[in-house]
């Protein structure tokens, strides 16, 4: 019996279902059940929602979740060998727990959950970012969701919280801060997760904010921001170019200056030249 419920600790689960983390997958497992409640909590108060977790593995978080009085718990799961664990989890908490089995990009999550929802997970390192970009940039904001808490490596943790003129500072940044508050909200050593990953994670918390805080069009936006970073090392008005040969007038339309770079300007700066970009 575990310390969160009356299932088997997720040791015993792994070696029952003979799982092992595959690299192919982007796994890593958290085996400590107190430490999967933490993170639960970390999404605040789940009575009364239902929560969307994508590769929930032998079902951890799933177990922190429910335990934490999740309404409804929505798991995404790729790898089939995982599916009887999560059965039995399912068995433990009736009709709390719908399992799919397939790939998270090609599932509508409204499509099988009831607002208010949350997003939470363990992500798997590599559809991650993918599936953030996905989350912030929806063409009707507010989105699905009101809060993501997300683990991630350390480092892409720390470029989603980045502050203008920091290293870290780049697209994910603007992307996740022009429409949400973004906080580390713990960090987690190599060794919490079995086989333990060559670098630290952290868990981030967003809360989406009612409306952005800066207008601009989201598809401008990601437009202007993905070229700006892509070659972060050049001016601006380098950068840019391919928006127009009146870059240069955008940008000081926008009150930056042609000569700066990109990490340089915060996100308002890059909302009005969004804006200046989409009135041409």
């Amino acid at each position: 019996m575990s310390a969160i419920d009356d299932l088997p600790p997720l040791r015993q689960v792994i070696a029952d279902h003979s799982l092992s983390a595959r690299k192919s997958l982007g796994q890593n497992f958290l085996l400590d059940l107190n430490l999967t409640a933490k993170i639960a909590r970390q999404a605040g108060d789940l009575s009364g929602t239902d929560v969307l977790e994508i590769g929930p593995g032998p079902g951890g978080l799933t177990r922190g979740l429910l335990s934490e009085g999740a309404r409804k718990v929505l798991a995404i799961e790729k790898d089939t060998r995982c599916l009887p664990a999560l059965e039995e989890i399912a068995a433990r908490y009736p009709g709390q727990l719908q399992i799919i089995e397939g790939d998270a990009l090609d599932v509508d999550p409204l499509a099988h959950l009831t607002p208010p929802i949350r997003v939470a997970a363990n992500l798997p390192y590599n559809v991650g970012t993918e599936l953030l970009v996905r989350w912030l940039t929806p063409p009707i904001w507010p989105p699905f969701w009101q809060s993501l808490t997300l683990m991630f490596q350390r480092e892409v943790a720390e470029r989603i919280v980045a502050a203008p003129g920091s290293k870290a500072y780049g697209r994910l940044a603007v992307l996740a801060q022009w429409r949400c508050d973004a906080r580390i909200a713990m960090s987690l050593p190599p060794e919490a997760f079995t086989p333990p990953p060559k670098v630290s994670s952290a868990v981030v918390h967003l809360s989406a904010l009612p409306a952005p805080k800066f207008e601009a069009d989201p598809d401008v936006l990601s437009r202007v921001v993905a070229m700006a970073f892509n070659q972060r090392r050049k001016m601006l008005r380098a950068a840019l170019k391919g928006l127009g040969a009146d870059i240069e007038d955008r940008l000081q339309a926008a009150g930056i200056k042609p000569t700066e770079r990109a990490e340089q300007v915060p996100i308002e700066a890059f909302c009005a030249l969004a804006r200046a970009v989409a009135a041409r």
